[in-house]
């Protein structure tokens, strides 16, 4: 049984910073895509960003780039999304997500999602 559980969201001011974590379990983690979605009150799922199963490709959505990081640690079967410089629009819900291929990092392409931990940025 799969499960990715994510932890490190709160609430923080704009301009600041916050570190999520997602752990994997019940799936051979280094062949996997990794990557984060976030979804708003009201608003459509989107992506966020992806990591190969080796760390040596990333991509980032245009409202992320420069100021998120995503990284992870295989030997600890975990992602990180490091997020700096915050904006209230960033607010969301965070989720995890899991795909074997590179393509079609759509909220229908995902294999496996986290159950979401909340982000939120005030002014």
């Amino acid at each position: 049984q799969v499960q990715l559980v994510e932890s490190g969201g709160g609430l923080v001011q704009a301009g600041g910073s916050l570190r999520l974590s997602c752990a994997a379990s019940g799936l051979t983690f280094g062949t996997y895509f990794m990557g984060w979605f976030r979804q708003a009150p009201g608003k459509e799922r989107e992506f966020v960003t992806l990591i190969s199963g080796g760390g040596g490709i990333t991509s980032y959505a245009d409202s992320v780039k420069g100021r998120f990081t995503v990284s992870r640690d295989n030997a600890k079967n975990t992602v990180y999304l490091q997020m700096n410089s915050l904006k209230p629009e960033d607010t969301a819900l965070y989720y995890c997500a899991a795909r074997r291929s590179p393509t079609n990092w759509t909220p229908r392409g995902v294999d496996y999602w986290g159950q979401g931990t909340q982000v939120t940025v005030s002014s």
